[in-house]
């Protein structure tokens, strides 16, 4: 009878911790903390409209960049980038999540990449460079239209690099 008794009283035990253990946020997803590096080694370069390398980037040309570089193939263009993309509350904000900012009258013109501690790199604008801004200013709290992240995708191992 305890062996019988046994196993179900482990099952109930082992279900009731796991109803008891505090809810998680998903894991840094380590594409887009790549991609952030990425675009954050492209402080200073020029701005460039349709531009996608380091010669001049525009906003989405500077996502598009970064992460490609980091294994992650993602759309030319902001639209296309939010399409992709799926919505994550600011709270939840991790590095390399994207953020859209309603400019000129348009909604989600303009897209940055979250570093982390209210800090973004974009590329914004004729006659400017690529820079961090903070959540913080007036300028970005204000339009600031959403927050996006790509979907993670499953980090490829050695040996799996050895078998393609």
């Amino acid at each position: 009878m305890r062996r019988k008794l046994l196993p179900a009283f482990l099952a109930g035990m082992l279900f009731a911790g796991c109803a008891l253990a505090p809810a998680r946020d998903e894991p840094p997803d380590p594409t887009a903390r790549r991609a952030a590096g990425y675009a954050l080694d492209m402080l200073g370069k020029p701005y460039r409209y349709g531009g996608t390398t380091p010669r001049g980037f525009d906003c989405s040309g500077l996502v598009q960049y970064s992460y490609g570089r980091a294994g992650l193939k993602v759309p030319r263009d902001t639209d296309g980038q939010r399409k992709l993309s799926r919505p994550v509350a600011t709270h939840a904000l991790a590095q390399g999540d994207l953020l859209f900012f309603n400019q000129d009258g348009r909604r989600s013109a303009h897209v940055a990449v979250y570093l982390g501690d209210d800090r973004f790199v974009h590329a914004p604008s004729s006659g400017k460079q690529v820079r961090k801004d903070s959540l913080t200013d007036p300028y970005w709290r204000k339009h600031l239209d959403e927050a996006r992240r790509f979907p993670a995708r499953p980090e490829r191992t050695r040996a799996d690099h050895r078998a393609l």
